[in-house]
């Protein structure tokens, strides 16, 4: 048989050589320093630049988690606030017949004595609380806070619908949450009433 071309000897072939290209040493953790910015190019890494890229991740990662608390603080003491004022605003309601006797009871003429005393300390405490009394003769009507219970008559001076009677006051809280709307007379605007002209006497 004729040998090869180029004598008996094999042809010599080049070492395989892998290339662990993994950032961290598998076995001491550390970022290895062919896997910095540069290495690829040839470029030899900073001293230290290893050190710095994981000081700014920690740095990242304390920025992130203070945002998160801040905004947790933020939500909590928000529900804390809602929750007080849903409290406020469930006791101030349970008070509202009493207050509307206490009302009613010196519109005629009742509220005397030591009855007095209590009446005006439990509406102190309620205004101290922030419950507000909705309702005034000559407001303009609002549906937000007056609930029309009758209709009154036209009133020629206004040019827009207006309480003409306050037949049981409303109640907001300092939040503007209404307890309760104001029950009134819906007075209409209505045409100006003509004078008719005097008449003249006949000479």
């Amino acid at each position: 048989m004729t040998a090869p071309h180029g004598g008996g000897h094999e042809p010599e072939h080049e070492p395989i050589v892998v290339h662990d290209r993994r950032r961290l040493d598998p076995q001491t953790g550390e970022v290895r320093p062919d896997a910095q910015p540069g290495a690829a190019s040839g470029e030899a890494a900073p001293a230290g630049a290893g050190a710095v890229s994981r000081e700014d991740e920690l740095l990242a990662d304390l920025q992130r988690v203070t945002a998160e608390y801040a905004n947790y603080r933020k939500r909590a003491d928000r529900d804390r606030l809602d929750a007080a004022e849903a409290a406020t605003a469930r006791l101030l309601e349970g008070l509202l017949p009493l207050l509307d006797a206490i009302e009613l009871a010196r519109q005629h003429g009742d509220l005397e004595g030591p009855f007095k005393g209590v009446g005006e300390s439990l509406e102190a405490f309620a205004e101290r609380q922030g419950l507000e009394r909705l309702g005034t003769v000559g407001d303009v009507f609002d549906p937000t806070v007056h609930h029309a219970l009758m209709q009154a008559p036209e009133d020629p001076s206004a040019s827009v619908a207006v309480v003409a009677q306050v037949l049981q006051p409303g109640w907001r809280v300092a939040s503007g949450r209404v307890l309760r709307p104001a029950g009134v007379a819906v007075a209409e605007p209505g045409a100006p009433v003509i004078e008719p002209a005097p008449e003249t006497p006949a000479e």
